[in-house]
C-alpha cells in the first residue's frame, strides 16, 4: 500500500476511509447496473467502476457530512473523525488536540474520496464524449449537493422550522441528484441511451430520491432501532428539519412540540413523549403520505418515458420499496 510510504498515520487515513466505505444500502452502484443493463450494457467492469465513482462520491459526502454535524459515530461504529480522535488519545493527545486530529482526518478522507471519484471517471476507457457526458454528471452532482448541504445547515441556524417547500428542496439537493438521479443518468449514459431518456430517468430518480429521504427522516424518529440500527431520538434531539417537522409546525401542537424540540439533553421518555405529538397532530401521516404522492408521480414518469420493458418495471418497483421499507 503506497500511504504507507508516507507514515502510519497517512496508512491508517487510508484505512479508516476503507473502512467508512464499508456497509450501506449500496443503492447508487445498483440505479447504475440497472439503468446500464436495462438499456443494453454488458460491460460489468466498465459499469462497476461508474458505480464505484457514485459510492466514492457518496462516502465523501457522508465523511464532510459527519464532520458538519460533529458526529464521530457512523453505523454503529466510530467514523473517521471518531477513529483517528482515538488514535491521538492513544498517541497521548488530550482532548483539544484529539479532536483536532479528528477533524483533520474527517477534511482529508472526504477529500480523498471525492477526488478518487472523479478519477474513476477521467480515466474511464470509454469515447472522450461519454467521458465527458460522465464527468458533466458527477460535477452537477457535486455542484448541487454542496448547495443542499449549504441549504441545510442555514436552515437548521436559523430557529424557525422552515417550510415544507424549503424542506423538499433541500432534500433533492443534499440527497436525490446524487444519490438518485445521478447514477441513474450515468448508467444510461454510459450504456449511449438517448438524451430523452437520460432526462426521464433524471426526473424519476429526483422524485423517488426525495420518497427515499422523507421515509428515512421517518424512520429516524418512528422507526424501531434494533432494525434501522439509528437512534429514535437522535434527530429530534439534534432539531433535524424534516417532513415531520414542517407539518407540525403549521398546527396548533407545535409550540408544546418546539419547546423540547432540538433539545440537546432530551431523554429517551421525552423523545416519547415528542414522538406521540407528532403522530397525534398528524406529522406522520402527512409525511407519509407526501412520500407517496412523489411515488406517484415518479412513476408517472416512467410511465410516460419511453424506456425498455424490464427496466420500466425493475424501477417501478423500486420506487415503491423506497417509501415501504423499515429500515
Amino acid at each position: 500500500m503506497r500511504a504507507g510510504d508516507y507514515g502510519a498515520h497517512y496508512a491508517a487515513l487510508w484505512e479508516s476511509l476503507e473502512q467508512q466505505s464499508a456497509g450501506g444500502k449500496r443503492v447508487r452502484p445498483r440505479l447504475v447496473w440497472s439503468a446500464y443493463r436495462g438499456f443494453g450494457g454488458a460491460d460489468r467492469a466498465l459499469a462497476t467502476r461508474v458505480a464505484l465513482s457514485f459510492e466514492l462520491l457518496h462516502t465523501a459526502f457522508l465523511i464532510h457530512d459527519d464532520l458538519i454535524d460533529r458526529d464521530t459515530v457512523r453505523r454503529g461504529a466510530p467514523n473517521v473523525a471518531g477513529r483517528f480522535a482515538e488514535r491521538a488519545l492513544a498517541h497521548g493527545a488530550d482532548e483539544r488536540a484529539s479532536a483536532v486530529w479528528g477533524e483533520t482526518a474527517a477534511v482529508l478522507a472526504g477529500d480523498l474520496a471525492l477526488s478518487r471519484a472523479h478519477r474513476e471517471i477521467a480515466v474511464l476507457p470509454v469515447e472522450a464524449a461519454c467521458r465527458e457526458a460522465l464527468l458533466d454528471i458527477l460535477d452537477r452532482a457535486v455542484f448541487i449537493s454542496a448547495a443542499g448541504e449549504l441549504a441545510d445547515v442555514v436552515h437548521s441556524l436559523r430557529g424557525a422550522a422552515p417550510g415544507i417547500e424549503v424542506v423538499l428542496a433541500t432534500l433533492e439537493h443534499k440527497t436525490a441528484v446524487y444519490s438518485f438521479e445521478a447514477p441513474l443518468a450515468a448508467g444510461a449514459t454510459l450504456a449511449g441511451a438517448d438524451p430523452e431518456s437520460v432526462a426521464a430517468l433524471s426526473r424519476f430518480g429526483r422524485l423517488v430520491g426525495v420518497a427515499f429521504q422523507i421515509t428515512d427522516d421517518v424512520l429516524g424518529v418512528f422507526g424501531d432501532p434494533a432494525v434501522t440500527g439509528k437512534s429514535a431520538s437522535a434527530d429530534l434531539r439534534e432539531g433535524k428539519q424534516t417532513a415531520l417537522i414542517a407539518h407540525a409546525a403549521t398546527t396548533d401542537a407545535w409550540p408544546s412540540i418546539a419547546a423540547r424540540f432540538g433539545d440537546p439533553t432530551l431523554d429517551d421518555d421525552a423523545a416519547t413523549t415528542l414522538r406521540e405529538a407528532l403522530r397525534d397532530c398528524g406529522a406522520l401521516d402527512a409525511a407519509t403520505q407526501l412520500a407517496q404522492e412523489h411515488v406517484t408521480l415518479a412513476r408517472f414518469e416512467l410511465d410516460a418515458a419511453d424506456l425498455p420493458h424490464e427496466l420500466r418495471g425493475e424501477l417501478g418497483d423500486f420506487a415503491q420499496r423506497a417509501m415501504e421499507r423499515v429500515r
